[in-house]
C-alpha cells in the first residue's frame, strides 16, 4: 500500500504543472509526471493509467489555446484525432502481448535523433515548407501509427508527432506544435480506455493533477504562440534529450 500525504500530493501537483508547460510546447510531459507518480509509491500500471488521466487535460488545454490563437482548426482535425484514438486503444490492448522491450531499446536512439534534427537542421522555423506526402496519406498512416505507439508505450509521443508534421507534412514548428495537441489528446484518451481494462486510475489524484496540467499547458501554449520556434526548438531539444537520457539510465 502507498500513502499519499498532503506533501506528496502538492509535489505531484507541482510536477503536473511543470509537465503541462513542457508538454504544451514540445511534448514529453510524461517524463516528469510518470516518474513522480512512481516515486510516490503508486503501482506501475495504476501510475500509467493515472498519468493518462492527467495528461489528457494538459493536451486538451493546449489544443484549445492554440486554436484560439488561430494556429489550428480543431474541426478539421477530427478525423485524424479519431484515428489517433483508435491506434492508441489498439496499442493499449496489445501492450501485454507485444515485445515492448525491443521497442524500448530503440527509443533513446530515436529521441536523440529527434533532438539532433531540431537542433542542427538549417531553415527550421515557423514558415511552412514543401510537404513530402499528401495530407490524406499522412493522416491515414503516420497519425494512427504514433497513436498506436502512445497506447503501447507513450514516452516521446509529442516529439514523434512533431517531427512527422515538420519533416513529412511540411509544417512550420509553431503550426506543427499546435496540430500535435489534439492528436495527443485523442491518443491519451485511447490509452486511458485500454489501461482502464487492466487497472483503474486514481481518479481523484488524476483529476487534481489534470487541473495543474491545464494551468501549465495554458501558460506554455500562450508563450509558444507568441514566441514561436525560438521557444519551441530549444524546449523540444532539451525534453527529447532528457527523456533519452532517462531511458538510457534505466538500462543500467
Amino acid at each position: 500500500m502507498f500513502d499519499l500525504t498532503t506533501e506528496v500530493v502538492l509535489l505531484l501537483l507541482g510536477a503536473a504543472f511543470v509537465a503541462g508547460f513542457v508538454d504544451s510546447i514540445a511534448g514529453g510531459g510524461g517524463l516528469i509526471t510518470l516518474p513522480a507518480l512512481l516515486l510516490a509509491g503508486v503501482p506501475p500500471v495504476t501510475a500509467l493509467a493515472t498519468n493518462k488521466v492527467q495528461g489528457l487535460f494538459g493536451a486538451g488545454m493546449a489544443a484549445v489555446t492554440y486554436a484560439r490563437a488561430g494556429h489550428v482548426n480543431l474541426r478539421r482535425q477530427i478525423r485524424a484525432a479519431a484515428l489517433s484514438f483508435a491506434g492508441a486503444v489498439i496499442g493499449a490492448f496489445l501492450a501485454s502481448s507485444l515485445p515492448t522491450d525491443v521497442i524500448r531499446l530503440a527509443l533513446p536512439v530515436l529521441l536523440i535523433a529527434v533532438a539532433v534534427f531540431f537542433a542542427v537542421k538549417p531553415g527550421l522555423g515557423d514558415i511552412d515548407k514543401h510537404e513530402r506526402i499528401t495530407p490524406f496519406l499522412f493522416t491515414v498512416t503516420f497519425v494512427p501509427l504514433i497513436g498506436f505507439y502512445d497506447g503501447l508505450l507513450g514516452p516521446g509521443t509529442g516529439a514523434f508527432f512533431m517531427i512527422g508534421f515538420v519533416s513529412l507534412a511540411g509544417y512550420g514548428i509553431l503550426r506543427a506544435t499546435a496540430h500535435t495537441k489534439l492528436l495527443n489528446f485523442a491518443s491519451n484518451v485511447g490509452g486511458l480506455v485500454g489501461f482502464m481494462l487492466v487497472a483503474p486510475p486514481l481518479w481523484a489524484l488524476g483529476l487534481a493533477m489534470g487541473v495543474a496540467q491545464m494551468a501549465g499547458a495554458y501558460l506554455g501554449s500562450t508563450l509558444a504562440s507568441r514566441i514561436g520556434a525560438k521557444l519551441i526548438k530549444p524546449v523540444l531539444v532539451i525534453a527529447s534529450s532528457a527523456l533519452a537520457l532517462k531511458l538510457l539510465s534505466e538500462w543500467f
